[in-house]
Formats: structure tokens, C-alpha cells, sequence
């Protein structure tokens, strides 16, 4: 499949939110990343499902929801009902993951697992038949601006053995130091969906930003 770029909304201008989900509408971007933070899993704090709610009225792409929060379970049929068209969880944050995935599944929106810099994606040998995408953290999370952690790429090159020797349709997602350098290896490593922040809003043009990073010219 050609790969999907998702624009994250935690590096736009809070200020002026619609203007820039707007300009990733106009983009040829596919996804709208939204990072929710609670100040418990991760040590910032970003915004929540009134937000996403607004999001979701001036969105013509889906939502890809990353929920960094603690007991994510206690908010799944809240995000569907915000509007959320993927919703990705943390491996760290769910002592019992199949009944998470298996509930946003359940309720009709894309299931994901994302894993920490430290956490090997062999814990997800279990998992994987139940789940949608795996979202490779490739920054420590909390933060926008920080640089892509190399090692990434051998979690990602291994993730994707283990997806194709399991003869299985799961997307690989990468989210932290993306941006127009690394995104074709990325790809080449076997990534499906790019999230870029910083790369996309600090641009001086950030719709040839989503461009570069969608077609790599």
C-alpha cells in the first residue's frame, strides 16, 4: 500500500487550531493526528475530547487519536462518540490489551498499540491478530521537537518480519523526529503512516511539507 501521512495537531497553533486543521484539510495529507496527554503517563498535558469534538466539525480527514493517558478504558466510547476514526493506546498504559483493542474494535473505530523507545515489539507477538496499526513511538512521549531515537529503525524492520510472517494486514505508524530527511527510509523500513509535527507547522510552507513527505519530491 502507499504510505499515509498524518500532520500532528500538538505542533499547530492552538491559537488559531481551525486555521491549520483547515490547511491539513487542503493538504494532501491523509490522517489528522491528535495526541490526548494526561500529565500521569507522560509529563505534559495537551487537550481532550472537548477539543477533539470541535476538531471533528471542520474535519474532512479522520481523526488517528493517540491516547498517552493512564486507564485509557474508562474514555474509549467517548472518543468514538468525539469523532475518533482510529484510536491508539498505549502497551505500557493497559494491563488488559485484547479487551482494550478488542473494545475499539467493537465500537467501530480502527485499533492501535503504540510502544515506548524502551518497550520490545516482541511483547506484541500476542496481540497483533487484534490489532489494526502499531504505532512506533521514535521519540521518548510528551514532547513535540525532539530528535528521531536511530535504533527505531531495527524496531521497525523487526516489527515488519513479524507482520509479514504472520501473513498479517497490520499498519506500522511512526510518530516523533519525522520529517523530510528520514520519511523515505522510514517508508523503505517498512513504515505505512508518517506523523509529522514539527517538520509540518514550524515550515515555511506547510502544505509543501505534507507533499514532500507524501511523494518524497
Amino acid at each position: 500500500m502507499n504510505h499515509l501521512v498524518s500532520p500532528s495537531l500538538l505542533a499547530a497553533d492552538f491559537l488559531n487550531l481551525g486555521k491549520d486543521v483547515r490547511l491539513v484539510n487542503r493538504s494532501l495529507a491523509d490522517w489528522i493526528h491528535c495526541d490526548i496527554m494526561d500529565g500521569l503517563f507522560v509529563p505534559n498535558i495537551s487537550f481532550g475530547l472537548p477539543v477533539i469534538e470541535q476538531i471533528r466539525k471542520i474535519a474532512d480527514k479522520p481523526l488517528d487519536v493517540h491516547l498517552m493517558i493512564m486507564d485509557p478504558d474508562r474514555y474509549l466510547s467517548r472518543f468514538h462518540d468525539a469523532g475518533a476514526s482510529i484510536l491508539t493506546v498505549q502497551y505500557e498504559a493497559c494491563t488488559h490489551l485484547h479487551r482494550t483493542v478488542s473494545e475499539i474494535s467493537r465500537l467501530g473505530m480502527k485499533a492501535g498499540v503504540a510502544l515506548n523507545p524502551h518497550t520490545p515489539v516482541s511483547f506484541l507477538q500476542n496481540i497483533l491478530p487484534y490489532v489494526d496499526m502499531v504505532l512506533i513511538m521514535t521519540v521518548n512521549p510528551g514532547f513535540g521537537g525532539q530528535s528521531f531515537i536511530a535504533e527505531s529503525y531495527n524496531k521497525i524492520r523487526e516489527l515488519s518480519e513479524m507482520i509479514a510472517k504472520g501473513g498479517l494486514s497490520v499498519m506500522i505508524e511512526v510518530d516523533g523526529g519525522v520529517d523530510t530527511t528520514n520519511a523515505q527510509t522510514l517508508v523503505e523500513a517498512g513504515v505505512n503512516v508518517l506523523v509529522a509535527g514539527n517538520a509540518v507547522f514550524s515550515s515555511p510552507d506547510p502544505e509543501a511539507t505534507i507533499r514532500k513527505l507524501k511523494l518524497f519530491s
